[in-house]
């Protein structure tokens, strides 16, 4: 076979342009929001708790590392029915809306209070947060601080799955108004990228399954493999000769 020279190879080859699947999020059960409110009035101000201090604390990403989920712990979460409790306003229902949505009935409900030119609102997800159990190296919940990760991203942000896991059949777990639904992901396939799983929502658990061959409980590759059965036959040899 011709060698080829360094001339004769690519510095770099080129796929086509996958257009990713970015659907609307509709808040779910227990979803972790961050709301903030800011009006001309110093009083108001003071109801919602967004004095110059707090909200300083509440927007500080450190916070989140040192003292545990910054949103989770100064956020509103949707609750079993489906609501929020406001300072002033009270409860407001934004399960199944999406967070502009959230923000215009947030609005809405505030200018029965303030002028509308003397507030702004403003409303996101508090990080995302999702599960990931099985075949990865870290087990456990994670929140991630920002609006959108790829499932890519949260494989990583869990250490990335064992050499043992199925990576053909990832489970995931995705939360809906009306109940739970189960997927199997073929992370190999390309068309993941444009599917609506390229993307993780809040509150989704994904689980790696073991290949048969770590559920027959032999070892991770084929060495380990060979070594274990060559000791398993040794055993058995010694047994037969110790019988005969």
């Amino acid at each position: 076979m011709q060698d080829l020279s360094e001339e004769d190879i690519p510095l770099f080859t080129e796929n086509e342009l996958v257009a990713n699947s970015t659907a609307d999020y509709f808040l779910q059960y227990n979803d972790v929001v961050d709301i903030n409110v800011s009006t001309t009035s110093p009083e108001l101000n003071e109801i919602f708790g967004i004095a110059a201090g707090d909200q300083s604390l509440r927007m500080t990403p450190q916070g989140a590392q040192d003292g545990g989920d910054i949103f989770f712990i100064n956020g509103y979460t949707v609750d079993e029915n489906g609501m929020v409790e406001l300072p002033l306003l009270g409860e407001i229902k934004l399960l199944g809306l999406t967070t502009k949505q959230a923000q215009a009935l947030i609005e809405s409900e505030l200018s029965n209070y303030v002028n509308e030119e003397d507030f702004f609102v403003r409303v996101r997800l508090g990080g995302i947060r999702f599960s990931a159990l099985g075949e990865f190296k870290n087990n456990g919940n994670f929140t991630i601080l920002q609006n959108r990760i790829s499932i890519f991203q949260a494989i990583a942000h869990a250490g990335d799955l064992t050499t043992t896991a199925k990576r053909d059949q990832l489970v995931l777990m995705r939360q809906y108004p009306e109940g739970t639904k189960t997927f199997r992901i073929n992370l190999n396939d390309e068309r993941l990228i444009e599917s609506e799983f390229y993307f993780i929502r809040p509150n989704d658990m994904l689980y790696a399954e073991p290949m048969k061959i770590r559920e027959l409980g032999t070892g991770v590759n084929f060495v380990q493999t060979f070594q274990l059965a060559v000791t398993t036959l040794s055993a058995v040899l010694l047994v037969l000769n110790a019988i005969n």
